[in-house]
């Protein structure tokens, strides 16, 4: 049974996603305190996190960022902000998706459902079909898909689930300019509720980790009106 850890302050709302996922066949814990989740997260195995954004001790942004540096597990951010650039700031963290308040219950059943197969689909994807595999060399960037690990240079690079999906596809198919509509059906699928723009905040994303001049990528290179091209 899939475990789900809540996090949110607000305890009738948190009560309501707890009643509602139960319901429907998950097991939850409850966590109030952002200082808190991190170490909830190592002691106890979760398949998906709940994240509000507004919280006492840590805000969903800074615990979003240290998830994404030690955990790989799906994150759902709920928030009652609906502006664009705290969107893309929680998806540029490496939030997976986002749900604003209030919401309907059904519908976030309906969203940590798709992000469950979604990740589960991933992780059968990434031991199947790369199990023969070893790495693979761009300029001084490593990729290792068997492993799951990218290094550029000596240090290697934490990459959420979906950014090393997206920079693994690219690798495995240089010089071949893909539309943002292309990426977005190839790694979240149609079941994603989100929206092709979601690929460039991940683009954005990797170029600043991969390239050497992020404002004068290298790599991963746009192609002005038709989408993106790693150079290989």
């Amino acid at each position: 049974m899939p475990n789900i850890l809540i996090v949110e302050d607000d305890a009738k709302i948190a009560q309501l996603e707890s009643d509602y996922l139960e319901i429907n066949g998950y097991e939850t814990a409850i966590v109030s305190d952002g200082s808190l989740v991190i170490a909830e997260l190592r002691k106890k195995k979760y398949d998906l996190v709940l994240l509000d954004i507004m919280l006492p001790g840590c805000s969903g942004y800074d615990i979003c960022r240290q998830i994404r540096d030690e955990i790989d597990i799906p994150i759902l951010m709920v928030t009652a902000r609906t502006e664009a650039v705290d969107v893309i700031r929680g998806l540029g963290l490496g939030a997976d998706d986002y749900i604003t308040k209030p919401f309907d219950p059904s519908q976030l059943v309906a969203r940590v459902r798709s992000h469950l197969k979604r990740y589960a689909r991933l992780t059968k994807d990434r031991n199947k079909n790369r199990e023969e595999s070893e790495r693979i060399i761009i300029q001084d960037l490593v990729i290792e898909p068997k492993t799951w690990k990218v290094f550029k240079g000596e240090r290697e690079l934490k990459l959420p689930n979906r950014e090393f999906e997206l920079l693994c596809f690219l690798a495995e198919n240089p010089n071949i300019v893909f539309s943002k509509e292309a990426l977005f059906e190839k790694i979240w699928g149609f079941d994603y509720v989100s929206d092709a723009a979601t690929v460039s905040v991940h683009i954005n994303r990797l170029r600043e980790k991969i390239e050497d001049d992020s404002r004068n990528p290298q790599i991963i290179e746009t192609v002005w009106g038709a989408g993106y091209r790693l150079n290989g």
